[in-house]
């Protein structure tokens, strides 16, 4: 929804503030980050629907081949926009870092994850792009961080938002680590009774 709202605005000329600026200077990245991390939200979240991939395996495959691509996308334009656009006053060099760090780690995520595939090596394969996927949806967990300090507290402070940003890519991560170790859950086969 937010990634609506700025598309709309930057489609709409306005309003410009003093956080959006730097999306009407160049739009171009930003721009290519909100269509690419919504069609990778969107189209990974099916990726793990198991009835979907057992029933309809091509549909897999080929919505996978646009998953990498557009999650590789929006992981490179958040690095870029992390270093080449003007950081916020609330923009800590801790949150930079961070940014740098977990942008990096879902590039190698997907990237060996395609390889994994490749491979023919599944389990490998649906761990890095569990962990990818994970990395990528940071941004929602970050609502849940960072959205109860705001209600309770106001904006909070560099060191606070650096921490409570940095805790939702932790929690995805931690989760979907989890999910990795606790291994593929297989509905029960069906038995009858006469």
């Amino acid at each position: 929804m937010a990634g609506s709202t700025r598309l709309g605005q930057l489609a709409g000329g306005g309003p410009i503030t003093q956080d959006s600026v730097r999306y009407f200077a160049t739009p171009a990245p930003v721009v290519a980050h909100i269509v690419s991390v919504t069609l990778f939200s969107v189209l990974g979240a099916l990726q793990f629907a198991h009835g979907l991939r057992r029933r309809r395996p091509a549909w897999h495959r080929a919505a996978g081949r646009l998953v990498v691509p557009s999650g590789l996308v929006s992981a490179f334009t958040g690095l870029w926009m992390t270093l080449f656009y003007p950081h916020l006053a609330n923009d800590s060099a801790l949150l930079v870092g961070l940014r740098l760090v977990f942008g990096t780690l879902m590039i190698v995520s997907l990237v060996l994850g395609f390889a994994a595939i490749r491979r023919r090596d599944v389990a490998r394969h649906r761990a890095w792009m569990t962990r990818g996927y994970a990395i990528g949806m940071g941004a929602g967990t970050q609502l849940l961080t960072v959205g109860p300090w705001m209600a309770l507290a106001g904006e909070p402070g560099p060191l606070p938002r650096a921490l409570l940003m940095g805790a939702g890519w932790v929690i995805n991560l931690v989760v979907a680590e989890w999910a990795v170790r606790r291994g593929p859950t297989l509905p029960a086969p069906s038995r009858r009774t006469r």
